[in-house]
């Protein structure tokens, strides 16, 4: 339920971006973006707490600088896109943690499969656009063990271990205006 403050805000896709990083043969990072995403949020910036925040992503739109490993990631060893086109978000609790730092909690769905995930979000202030637009940042930060949405392909190294590493981490970067 979002409080009586709460304004529409349109995420600013241009400014604004998707990120996520996992471990990769154990011994380096590999990072990549989704770039086509849209978020409907009602919300107070000054005050997240009574927040409505919902977010999607086109899974298609993965973006890892490897054509060949995107492809491998649109297939049916992880994402399946064809079948589930998108990743979505839900906000369900928001709790104030420090000045302009939050916790926010929702519902995460990849391949049909809903778990609830807490991710640190942080107020970066607001401002007034050179065309008179109110604009407002946030980043957000998590973690999410990816076998736990059924994305469990890999491969044991030789040396031991394996390819791909189960935590991903995710950092959004957002700015957006008022509706």
């Amino acid at each position: 339920m979002t409080n009586s403050t709460a304004k529409k805000w349109a995420v600013d896709t241009a400014h604004s971006s998707v990120d996520f990083s996992v471990k990769h043969m154990m011994i380096s990072k590999v990072k990549g973006s989704f770039h086509e995403f849209n978020a409907d949020v009602a919300a107070d910036p000054q005050d997240l707490t009574g927040a409505d925040i919902s977010f999607s992503i086109k899974v298609d739109s993965i973006d890892t600088r490897s054509q060949d490993r995107d492809n491998h990631l649109r297939s049916a060893d992880f994402f399946e896109v064809e079948k589930y086109p998108e990743i979505t978000f839900r906000s369900t609790d928001i709790k104030k943690i420090g000045e302009d730092e939050y916790e926010m909690t929702g519902d995460v769905t990849i391949k049909d499969v809903t778990r609830q995930e807490t991710f640190k979000v942080e107020y970066e202030g607001s401002g007034q656009d050179p065309w008179g637009n109110q604009k407002v940042g946030f980043t957000a930060d998590g973690k999410i063990n990816r076998k736990n949405y059924g994305l469990t392909w890999n491969q044991t190294l030789e040396t031991g271990g394996v390819l791909v590493g189960e935590d991903i981490k995710i950092n959004l970067q957002i700015q957006a205006q008022e509706a």
